[in-house]
This record gives C-alpha cells, structure tokens and sequence, in this order.
C-alpha cells in the first residue's frame, strides 16, 4: 500500500482498507474485545462503517481505540499521511504535510504527525537486543547564543543528548538524555542489551568497566587516535543511525524542542527497524501499532 494506491481510493474503500489491516480476522468490539457476536449497522439512517457489539451493548468505528479516533479528517487523509511519514525517509515536516494533503491549518497537521508518531512509539523489546550491539550518543539542537560561552558540539554544549544502541542488522533503541555520565550510558546498556552480547562504544570513559557484565566483553574504537575501524570493531552503523537523525532534524523538521525530541526520536527510530521492508509493508506496521493508543491535542501542547 504505498501513496498512489491510497490517493485513488473513495473514502469507503479507504474504511475497507483500514478495517483489513487492523482487524485482519473480521471486526473487533474496541471496547470489550469480543469477535463473534458483532453487527454491522447497514442503510441510510446509520453513517458508514458503525459496528455494534451484542456482547456488550456498544457502538464503535474502525477508528476507535487508536490514535484516529474522534479525528474529523477523512480515514483516507490518514492513510495518506501514514503513508508518507513512512516513506520519507528524512522526516517530512508539519509544514508540508498541510500542503500536501490539503489540510485547514498548521495545527491540524501538525497534531495529525505527531499522533502518527505515538502510533510509532517504540514498543517495549520482544527479547532484548542481541548479537553485536554498538552504542554511542549525539547531541542535538541550534548553537548557542551569544554570550552563553559553551561550546558547539560534543559534551559541554547545551545541546540535548541522545544514546542510541543498535544491533547490527536489526533493531535499534534511542532516548534522549538528561545527563550524559556513567550512571545513565550504563543503565541504557543494562537496560536494552541481552548479556550474551557483544559491546562496542568510542573511548569515551563513561562506558570502562562494563564489559564484565557482557559474554562478548566490551570493544573500543579510538576515535582520537584516528582509529575508525579495527577488525568488527568499530561504531559505524550506530552513526549512520544519527546520521538520519541529524538530517531529518536539520534537514525536514529544522527545529525540534526539548519537550518533542523523544517523539521524533521515535519516529526515526521506527523506520530504522523497518528499513528492510518496502513501503507499504511499513505504513500498515506503523497503523497496526495505532492499536490502543490515544493522544488528544492537548496532551502535546502542555508537555
């Protein structure tokens, strides 16, 4: 299902589409979960796509129980805008996204992607991760003022930082930080890192002691002396990770708050688990994790 097919669709068939993927066995009641004992409401005095549970007595939608619901947008405007924050690889902006789908407002759009970013929120792992698994941190965000006397990059800057710890070839876990020391760079390893594994991370300091913990011990490639890659040593995939962060931040999204990274973070972090599927495959991934997920206006704009 990529974005051509989903911009020739009526908005019924759009419904018949959504209800295929979220509920591939037939329809399931939101409210108590029951999947035998439903009806549909057919004619002109119902509005399209109202099922009723017999079970428990409610009315309910394809959209509800999912960030979609009590949404005014057509269902065939959030198959589109699935679609493409799938597809882009370096983000696409809130801007845009009004534009290309027609969209009233700024604020409209903007809801709409980061409601579509919860939808793609890091789920908790299904085993931890395992194999080789490469870990380092960024930092993200403008210079800073004048005056403020910190300097650009690196540790001592007021950018916010992010650790990232990917599994080569698989997945990959990222949060934003508040604080980059021992205490946090090692709870994220322990916390996400299968102990049969093998560590690799730069030199920096904040990782000496942990490889212990780990089967594989803990590998280090020396950036300062010009070391890059020495064997299977080296941090190169967990770069390429913030590689895409970096330009999807400076790039599509230009400026992104403290407050919203983790949710970008996400966003990137998905279509980094799903790289090796097409496009399609993504967009229906990322709307099946809708499942069970709500995110009001108001929920982003005070956090």
């Amino acid at each position: 299902m990529n974005l051509s097919d989903v911009s020739k669709l009526t908005e019924e068939q759009a419904r018949e589409t959504l209800e295929r993927i979220r509920w591939p066995n037939g329809p399931v009641c939101a409210y108590c979960g029951a999947m035998d004992n439903i009806t549909k409401f057919r004619g002109k005095a119902h509005r399209p796509g109202v099922y009723k549970c017999n079970d428990c007595g409610d009315q309910f939608t394809v959209t509800v129980n999912s960030v979609m619901e009590a949404s005014h947008l057509p269902i065939r405007i959030w198959l589109m805008a699935f679609s493409i924050m799938c597809s882009s690889k370096k983000g696409v902006s809130a801007l845009q996204l009004q534009r290309q789908l027609g969209l009233g407002s700024y604020r409209s759009a903007w809801h709409l992607a980061h409601r579509i970013r919860h939808a793609m929120q890091q789920e908790p792992l299904a085993g931890l991760l395992a194999g080789t698994v490469e870990v380092d941190e960024c930092y993200v965000g403008g210079r800073p003022k004048r005056g403020q006397g910190r300097k650009h990059t690196g540790r001592g800057t007021l950018k916010t930082p992010i650790v990232a710890l990917v599994e080569r070839g698989g997945r990959v876990r990222a949060r934003p930080l508040t604080k980059v020391n021992s205490k946090t760079l090692k709870g994220a390893i322990r916390e996400h890192v299968d102990p049969k594994a093998t560590i690799y991370t730069d030199q920096l300091g904040a990782y000496k002691g942990i490889g212990p913990e780990f089967a594989g011990g803990h590998h280090v490639v020396r950036h300062t002396a010009k070391e890059y890659v020495r064997g299977d040593v080296h941090t190169n995939t967990v770069e390429a990770f913030f590689g895409l962060l970096k330009r999807s931040v400076y790039g599509s999204w230009h400026h992104v708050s403290k407050r919203h990274l983790a949710k970008y973070v996400d966003e990137v972090s998905f279509r980094w688990d799903y790289r090796k599927a097409s496009d399609g495959d993504r967009t229906m991934a990322a709307i099946q994790r809708a499942e069970g997920k709500r995110l009001t206006y108001r929920e982003p704009v005070r956090q």
